[in-house]
């Protein structure tokens, strides 16, 4: 069997494990012949073909970034998109199978694919903001919550000489996880996060409260998070590949909003794609090495359309229409046991 595997949407920690823990398994236990796609569904529009050896993933798992490239090209628009000239190139080039590593957007479109053209299709889960309801944990996110906690303790000491109040805003276009981890390990005077709208009064007292005990205020907003009163995340940034809004700088609305009403001097520190760089945490290069190597038995298993997920600790195969269906929200419960924390 030939199986062709791509990266695409935002890239993450983990992918290159993911691309070693496939190939290594499929090498081993089928003999499998393995080639990449280069820039995420860019390439299958494109016929963009690599051959991935096992010489190739040798030592891949600590490494960052992913060695197919990624993008966020739309495989149903172009002059080789859509089912059937997708399908044309995978016989084209004795393609059996795609394993599409993948975000919300990258796994709508392998389950498009599938559905309207039988593509046979495997979907692994990539989304640092953990917001796929099917799988409990994605890879990235350990590894993005360890970076936003490293830049809240850099925060802390320079909001400390100056006694400043910092705002810290992290990835969560839909979700909080991010937030609410990093913030709860970091010891942040409040989260805001999507799933809690919140009025510019209660931020402010939280601040208030505690410039009163004598500390610099350390706040941490999800870039999705909505003021009371605002119908949407704030973007300026048009839009992506799938038409959605590119989200960033609600920390940068927020940080003046705080100084003008609390008189704390504020400023606003947008983490973006740091959260996406650098070499995966263990815990990250374990499970992405783990969903690898289980989508290649799912590709022999013949289970298309479906995903590997994390539930609990075992590796689980649902459909990347469940995967897809719905978000993995923070829970009213888990925002109250970090509440107590604020201010």
């Amino acid at each position: 069997m030939k199986i062709g595997i791509l990266t695409s949407g935002g890239d993450c920690p983990g992918l290159n494990a993911v691309i070693r823990g496939a190939v290594l398994k499929g090498v081993i236990s089928h003999d499998t012949e393995f080639v990449g796609f280069r820039s995420g569904w860019r390439g299958v529009v494109e016929a963009d073909i690599m051959p991935i050896t096992r010489h190739d993933v040798r030592g891949l798992a600590k490494q960052g970034g992913t060695i197919l490239g990624s993008s966020r090209t739309n495989p149903f628009e172009g002059e080789g998109g859509g089912p059937e000239n997708i399908q044309r190139m995978l016989d084209e080039n004795g393609i059996d199978a795609i394993i599409a590593i993948g975000g919300e957007g990258t796994l709508t479109a392998a389950r498009r694919l599938h559905d309207e053209g039988g593509i046979n299709v495997v979907g692994v889960p990539k989304t640092i903001d953990n917001d796929l309801t099917a799988t409990d944990y994605s890879f990235g996110f350990d590894t993005a919550v360890e970076i936003a906690t490293e830049a809240i303790d850099r925060l802390r000491t320079t909001a400390d000489s100056h006694g400043r109040c910092m705002v810290l805003e992290v990835m969560g276009r839909h979700v909080g996880w991010i937030a609410l981890h990093s913030g709860m390990a970091g010891g942040a005077h409040a989260i805001l996060i999507p799933e809690q709208p919140q009025s510019i009064e209660q931020i402010c007292e939280w601040v208030e409260s505690v410039r009163e005990r004598g500390r610099a205020p350390l706040v941490v907003v999800a870039e999705g998070f909505t003021l009371e009163g605002m119908t949407e995340a704030h973007s300026h940034k048009g839009l992506d590949a799938f038409n959605r809004p590119r989200l960033g700088g609600i920390a940068e609305l927020l940080a003046p909003m705080i100084e003008e009403r609390t008189g704390i001097e504020s400023r606003a520190t947008v983490l973006g794609h740091i959260q996406r760089g650098g070499a995966p945490s263990a815990y990250d290069r374990v499970l992405a090495t783990r969903l690898g190597m289980a989508a290649v038995e799912a590709v022999y298993e013949r289970q298309w359309g479906s995903m590997v997920s994390l539930r609990g600790t075992e590796i689980k195969t649902v459909s990347i229409a469940e995967a897809t269906g719905g978000l993995n929200t923070v829970p009213q419960e888990r925002f109250d046991e970090a509440r107590i924390l604020f201010g």
